[in-house]
């Protein structure tokens, strides 16, 4: 069976996170060995592209939490901090509570 997405065929994994970014990840994760001036350039476009894209970090973000829920549930079980206890504790001893 063939994936495609708007018109690209998605043969890998990186290649639905390109086409779900709409850029390679190796502008944002760089390449092994890659010069000074190749990286320089490299953030210089990464920066052009955050500013044309102010949403791009929301749409990471919204990527990466739908494969971590895909293929590791468990990493979004967590479990909440007891605050009240932490606060009673920090104002025996003097400290102030957020």
């Amino acid at each position: 069976m063939r994936a495609f997405i708007s018109g690209h065929q998605a043969v890998s994994a990186t290649d639905f996170v390109e086409l779900a970014l709409g850029t390679p990840l190796e502008l944002w994760l760089g390449v092994e060995g890659e010069s000074e001036m190749e990286r320089a350039a490299r953030l210089d476009a990464a920066r052009d592209i955050l500013a044309d894209n102010p949403d791009l970090p929301d749409r990471v973000s919204r990527v990466a939490a739908e494969a971590i829920e895909a293929f590791a549930p468990e990493l979004f079980n967590v479990i909440p901090l007891p605050v009240r206890r932490l606060a009673r504790r920090r104002q025996s001893r003097g400290w102030v509570a957020a």
